[in-house]
């Protein structure tokens, strides 16, 4: 028989909220910080509330997420710009993990799903499993907004904008990947590159000139290096935008690259929800991990007690896009964390008797 759960949900570790009495009813719970706002629901496939009782939802039962047991599901944006390559989701854990017979076979599994997982769960002091968010994550949406003018130079103690708040949360009907505004995110560290994907003309303006005024039918070498930037910049924008298909393993193996992750950045104007949502873990009627093969494992046995915590996370040492040196300890994580500040966290554990 499967434990009673109980699931908290915060922007922290430390100040995570009981959201038990959320859990399968579509209803969001807020996440606010210096770095991060949006909302958070779960969903968990045999859940029971604090009677016992079980608590069903209508989301599992729909065609498209057959065979799914549990979703997380987040929708917020940003207050800080951040590299998408420095947005990581996964686990982590405050102490070592009791690890079962087969934990090789496991991760070979989750490698499989995520390319781009990196882990030290063998960890003697905190075990994790880390993966970049926008190629982990099953299912994913993003929308460019407008900020109100009053936001531009104070955006950390702005309101939740009116974009934002009339964006559906939790959608009506299952989450697929959509990104037509994904284009508009596109960095570059290059000055010339940058006035491009500004919207600049003075590019373009200064190519014309410098053609007309040239003798030779041939390019100058200085017009000829923009030419190839422009038609390098072209090829990215148009490669974030063949990604708007509604197929996300093209999302997903897009940013299997670190070098396309570090070129998109998410700020204030970046609307992401994500859905990440799977079928290998059941949860009653007891709780097991189900691997593709027949390959089965009882969690109880192996599950010490400890909360299994889902987190959106900065990379360890990285900066915030524009930061001229790294984060100090306070704003880093805990200086002992293997991971960076986190943006929100979910936390499922053993319920407590008196709970």
């Amino acid at each position: 028989m499967a434990p009673r759960l109980r699931v908290l949900a915060g922007t922290s570790a430390s100040t995570m909220h009981p959201i038990t009495d959320l859990v399968n009813t579509g209803t969001p719970h807020p996440l606010r910080s210096s770095v991060f706002e949006g909302s958070i629901i779960a969903y968990i496939k045999g859940f029971t509330d604090e009677h016992g009782n079980p608590r069903d939802s209508e989301y599992f039962h729909r065609s498209d997420r057959e065979g799914v047991t549990w979703s997380i599901q987040v929708q917020g944006r940003f207050l800080v710009p951040f590299s998408s390559d420095d947005i990581l989701f996964g686990n982590t854990f405050d102490k070592p993990l009791k690890l079962p017979w087969g934990t090789s076979a496991v991760l070979k599994f989750m490698n499989y799903i995520d390319p781009t997982l990196d882990h030290d769960l063998g960890s003697t002091t905190k075990p994790w499993a880390l993966s970049p968010l926008v190629s982990t994550m099953p299912h994913m949406t993003h929308q460019r907004i407008s900020l109100p003018d009053n936001t531009a130079n104070d955006i950390t103690s702005s309101p939740r904008t009116e974009a934002m708040s009339s964006t559906p949360f939790p959608p009506k009907t299952s989450l697929k990947d959509s990104t037509p505004d994904l284009y508009l995110t596109l960095v570059d560290e290059s000055d010339d590159t940058a006035s491009l994907s500004s919207g600049s003309s003075s590019a373009s303006v200064s190519s014309k000139h410098s053609a007309s005024s040239s003798s030779s039918s041939r390019l100058s070498s200085k017009s000829w290096r923009r030419k190839k930037r422009e038609l390098r910049w072209d090829e990215k924008i148009a490669g974030l935008k063949n990604l708007n298909a509604g197929d996300s393993s093209k999302r997903r193996a897009y940013f299997a690259s670190r070098e396309k992750r570090k070129e998109v950045v998410f700020g204030p104007q970046d609307i992401i929800t994500t859905d990440f949502c799977y079928g290998f873990i059941s949860f009653a009627p007891s709780l097991a991990l189900q691997l593709p093969g027949g390959l089965s494992f009882d969690l109880i046995k192996y599950w010490d007690g400890q909360p299994v915590r889902f987190v959106c996370c900065q990379r360890k040492g990285s900066r915030a896009a524009g930061e001229a040196s790294t984060l100090d300890e306070e704003e880093d994580g805990d200086s002992d964390d293997p991971w960076g500040r986190v943006f929100w966290c979910i936390a499922i554990e053993i319920a407590d008797d008196d709970d």
